[in-house]
């Protein structure tokens, strides 16, 4: 009996099973479409304006304000923003921030979440609508933030089970609305440091980390003590010299990577922690380093529109140069260094103490010069004790009658913008490396460019000890 009914249960499924073959087709085994709603009414006001409404710092040095609070049951305070920060790596923790634009924006904000793994659910590029009633917002520690009320905090973490009350996605059809992020591009590390792209994603080209954290001791990205990942700053600087801090979690998934060694393309959100600016990466993904290393500070190589500031400025003919100088002639200490020029070329060599603030030579103007040109450039080798070099840039009139370049303490290349006056002050010793420095002309508008007339000057200062090879000074 046990054996019939077993059987009769088998035959029964087998025909249930067949009935529904039968009436379905294949492509209605799909997951059906989930429908996406918007869960917050149209924007009424701009995340920009919403912004303004922070109370200013009651103390510019302090960092911290009192916070404004938007009404629970007035009218709706609603505002749309993009996702720029993620998660998914622990380098943001417990925190959202956003932009008001996918591209080019005009403010950022941080909303505080006592929630992880917000990375699932608001993805990077998340066009997002923010409902602002019953939160505040104010300036915590440097940065503009929104959350909850907080009898410790001044802007409190929202709980998770309250955050879709304040946070949801904008849809688009029927899925949340995914942007492409555009990074705000910067010209160096410097222009980032701004509080207007606080919260905001930028990138800047042309950076890499510090050498002492590459070498002799290779680093991590974090630092760890007792196997336990600590929050780190790592500093990373750009080619002018100037730099910021790379600020890692200490609960980064990458924590144990070594620091990339090349330099290139860095993306970022830009955040301020009292008076201190750091950057914050959310993935490797952000780091595109496949230049070679750079000296901090160093130029860019002459173009191949390079051309000679003056016949002779390569010093490979002497009589040449000697040609080039005005009648007021060239510094005994001053020769032609056969041999020890750039590449093994011919060079101007320094080599003495000068007794007064000399000028070394000054040159006359060559033909074929750039009319609109960006900059002079020039190779040097050696040491300076006691006093460094000093360039005048002559004008087509005026008084005084050139513009003044200090060349200050050198050691690994510079990029020098007009002076006030001649100075001498500061160092040479590029330890035994060829270096190259810049005079930036790009601003000069009555630069003198005549041929045969006064263009360029090299002055030494009194009682500095010279030994310098100098070489190739090109203009472009």
């Amino acid at each position: 009996m046990k054996t019939y009914t077993t059987i009769k249960t088998l035959v029964f499924s087998a025909m249930v099973a067949m009935t529904f073959t039968s009436c379905v087709k294949d492509d209605d085994w799909n997951a059906p479409e989930i429908l996406c709603n918007n869960r917050f009414d149209a924007p009424t006001i701009t995340m920009a304006d919403f912004v303004k409404l922070a109370p200013a710092p009651a103390n510019s040095t302090t960092y911290s304000a009192t916070t404004y609070k938007v009404p629970a049951d007035g009218a709706p305070v609603i505002f749309d923003g993009y996702i720029v920060s993620s998660d998914e790596n622990g380098n943001f923790y417990k925190t959202i921030s956003f932009q008001d634009k996918p591209e080019n924006p005009t403010v950022g904000l941080q909303m505080e979440v006592d929630k992880a793994s917000n990375y699932a659910d608001f993805p990077v590029g998340a066009h997002v609508r923010i409902k602002a009633n019953g939160l505040v917002l104010g300036l915590d520690r440097g940065t503009i933030k929104i959350g909850s009320v907080d009898p410790t905090y001044a802007i409190g973490r929202i709980p998770s089970i309250l955050l879709t009350r304040y946070l949801a996605g904008v849809c688009d059809g029927n899925r949340m609305d995914i942007a492409t992020l555009v990074p705000t591009k910067l010209p160096n590390l410097d222009a980032a440091k701004n509080e207007k792209y606080i919260n905001t994603l930028v990138q800047v080209s042309d950076v890499q980390f510090s050498e002492d954290l590459i070498t002799p001791v290779h680093k991590t990205f974090l630092e760890y003590v007792a196997g336990v990942g600590q929050d780190t700053d790592r500093a990373i600087y750009g080619k002018n010299g100037n730099n910021t801090i790379i600020r890692n979690s200490g609960y980064s998934t990458f924590g144990a990577n070594l620091l990339p060694e090349k330099s290139g393309d860095l993306t970022f959100v830009v955040s301020r922690y009292n008076g201190a600016f750091q950057m914050l990466i959310r993935s490797l993904s952000d780091i595109n380093f496949t230049n070679n290393r750079f000296l901090p500070g160093a130029p860019d190589n002459p173009s191949a529109s390079a051309v000679n500031l003056f016949a002779g400025a390569d010093f490979e003919n002497w009589a040449t140069f000697l040609s080039s100088v005005n009648n007021f002639g060239l510094k005994t200490y001053a020769t032609q260094g056969v041999g020890l020029g750039y590449n093994g070329t011919n060079s101007l060599q320094i080599k003495g103490t000068p007794t007064a603030n000399d000028y070394v030579f000054t040159s006359v103007a060559t033909t074929g010069l750039p009319t609109k040109p960006k900059r002079i450039t020039m190779y040097i080798k050696g040491t300076a004790t006691g006093k460094s070099l000093s360039f005048n840039v002559y004008k087509t009139s005026g008084s005084p009658a050139y513009y003044t370049y200090n060349l200050g303490t050198f050691a690994t290349g510079a990029i020098l913008s007009p002076s006030d006056a001649n100075a001498y002050t500061g160092s040479i010793n590029t330890n035994g490396q060829w270096r190259l420095i810049e005079i930036n002309v790009s601003t000069l508008t009555d630069m003198n460019l005549a041929a045969g007339k006064d263009i360029f000057a090299i002055k030494t200062g009194t009682n500095g000890v010279y030994d310098l090879q100098i070489d190739n000074i090109t203009i472009e």
